[in-house]
């Protein structure tokens, strides 16, 4: 019988290598255009990609690749779990204002502090699942995507984003819509079946763990 464990894993180098060079058309912008060009982005992410509400990620230090994905795929309706997300994707006008965007939130410092205390002992539980996975469960570890600490693997891979440091409650809520199907951009359905997976009280304890992964 072949592992659960096992066919993620292979769906995960299957991901890396179909990815890597459509991945790659997404990088290249100006970061001193994306300054001026992401003020409308400023209102939910920040000036400096630290978004101020836990309803909406940090962009700062994301991989630039990632960030310009997720806007076409708003643009496209490939995603489409945040109906503000939506409608402010459609004013950015080209890929090359979608690059420059990205390149400007990318080379940003998250901040050092969290938006809320951190739970210690259900982040030690976070912890165990993110390095570990739940192998019983089929559940594969997530540094293997995402990276120690979730920082990424490699500035090549940017299809895996940066998670380590984001918003407690904005990872909660995407495990949770990838579980209910709502979003559906992830490469080879990946974390659909991870989340699928994950009970309640482990996803919440992986949220926490994240959260705390600042600088």
């Amino acid at each position: 019988m072949i592992k659960k464990t096992s066919v993620l894993t292979a769906i995960m180098v299957g991901s890396v290598f179909i990815f890597s060079n459509a991945q790659a058309a997404f990088e290249g912008g100006d970061a001193a255009a994306g300054e001026s060009k992401s003020a409308l982005c400023a209102g939910c992410h920040g000036g400096d990609g630290n978004s101020p509400s836990a309803e909406f990620p940090r962009l700062a230090g994301q991989y630039s690749g990632y960030i310009v994905k997720q806007i076409r795929e708003f643009q496209k309706g490939t995603r489409a779990n945040n109906a503000t997300m939506a409608g402010m994707a459609a004013t950015v006008a080209s890929v090359q204002d979608a690059k420059d965007i990205a390149t400007y939130f990318s080379k940003q410092k998250m901040a050092k502090k969290p938006l809320e205390s951190i739970n210690k002992a259900l982040a030690a539980k976070g912890e165990k699942i993110f390095k570990n996975g739940i192998p019983q469960s089929g559940v594969y570890g997530c540094i293997n995507c995402h990276g120690p600490r979730g920082k990424g693997k490699s500035k090549k891979i940017t299809q895996f984003p940066r998670i380590g440091g984001q918003h407690r409650d904005y990872i909660l809520k995407q495990l949770n819509d990838f579980k209910a199907g709502r979003r559906a951009n992830d490469p080879g359905g990946m974390m659909q079946d991870i989340a699928k997976r994950l009970n309640e009280d482990d996803r919440k304890a992986v949220a926490e763990y994240l959260s705390a992964q600042l600088p």
